[in-house]
């Protein structure tokens, strides 16, 4: 046996369809600057933590003391790359 859909079960579900749609454009705008907020904030507490735990992790320095955290890249060149060959361009 084939039920066919009434109109009006149509237009109630098409009606119901948009009611939600904007009921959650309407929810979105309220909430969405709340949510933002929220999660700006956890990310701040997270970087906070982790800066604050590097902070924890330095040395006593005396007023005028120099101190060097980084060791000088010293690379020295290769000198045996190959040799040179002169060239001349032929016309």
């Amino acid at each position: 046996m084939l039920q066919y859909a009434s109109l009006t079960g149509v237009l109630r579900v098409i009606l119901i369809i948009l009611l939600v749609y904007y009921g959650l454009k309407i929810l979105s705008r309220i909430f969405a600057p709340v949510l933002v907020k929220y999660v700006a904030k956890k990310a701040e507490e997270r970087f906070g933590a982790a800066n604050s735990q590097y902070q924890g992790q330095k040395r006593e320095e005396r007023e005028g003391e120099v101190t060097i955290d980084k060791v000088p890249n010293t690379k020295t060149s290769n000198k045996n790359v190959g040799e040179y060959v002169d060239y001349e361009e032929i016309d």
